[in-house]
């Protein structure tokens, strides 16, 4: 543990090249200050000058955090120095925080939407707005890199692995549903291609992982996700089984 930071000086040897600024060396700096230390910041300025200073104190790094002449090390080892937890991310790799901040805000703009519309941020449209938005987020995701979406996919829908297309199909079959319920038009298409995906996707996350009890990654938010497969992807395909089923009854029987 570090001791009284009021008598202590930290020296930062960070990347400052044109063209380039170390981000990690940023965020050394930062750390080090707000926990009450004075920096003296030594911006290597040149690829030259970085490793004349690697092969100085056989580091392979920068950025490189000295405290009282003792080397800490670069941006974890000061973390690990101020005995402060990594992100649930860096300890095993997995996060919940791409679908918090999705869920987040497609409830925040169907309220905003509800109340605009109707007057009161709570209505059963705000619901459906609601679910529709949260698709169309997530689909936007998936999108953005269709074939890592399609790869990580693969590992556990059971439609795709036996027609390997669908995996590609999927990300805008769920954005025009989507935009389809968000507009509340063309509903008796938009639910069955909603109920179809949401029932084979349902059934897929359900068998790899409650019964094969498999620990694989979901491809809910694109390719590159740490989001575990499970709780979060089973409800993402419940709700557009219930999208299937309520809207085409709210629209044609209520």
């Amino acid at each position: 543990m570090p001791k009284d930071p009021e008598t202590k000086i930290a020296q930062i040897y960070r990347k400052v090249m044109p063209g380039h600024i170390c981000p990690f060396g940023l965020k050394s700096k930062d750390l080090v200050e707000r926990q009450g230390y004075r920096v003296e910041d030594h911006p290597l300025e040149s690829h030259e000058e970085s490793l004349a200073f690697m092969e100085q104190h056989d580091v392979s790094t920068t950025p490189q955090t000295f405290i009282d002449g003792e080397r800490i090390g670069g941006y974890d080892d000061l973390r690990i120095f101020f005995d402060i937890d990594a992100p649930l991310e860096e300890q095993d790799g997995t996060t919940y925080q791409p679908v918090i901040a999705i869920f987040s805000v497609a409830a925040l703009l169907a309220l905003s939407f509800s109340w605009q519309q109707y007057g009161s941020p709570l209505t059963a449209r705000g619901f459906e707005w609601f679910i529709s938005l949260s698709m169309a987020i997530l689909a936007i995701q998936k999108l953005q890199d269709v074939e890592g979406f399609s790869l990580m996919f693969l590992n556990y829908d059971l439609l795709a692995q036996r027609w390997v297309p669908y995996g590609k199909l999927y990300p805008f079959g769920e954005a025009f549903a989507a935009i389809l319920m968000t507009a509340g038009a063309l509903i008796w298409i938009a639910a069955p291609v909603a109920l179809f995906i949401g029932t084979v996707g349902a059934i897929s996350v359900f068998k790899a992982v409650y019964i094969e009890r498999r620990e694989l990654k979901c491809a809910c938010v694109g390719g590159d996700s740490a989001v575990p497969l499970g709780f979060i992807s089973l409800t993402e395909n419940l709700m557009m089984i219930f999208m299937g089923i309520w809207m085409p009854v709210q629209a044609f029987w209520l």
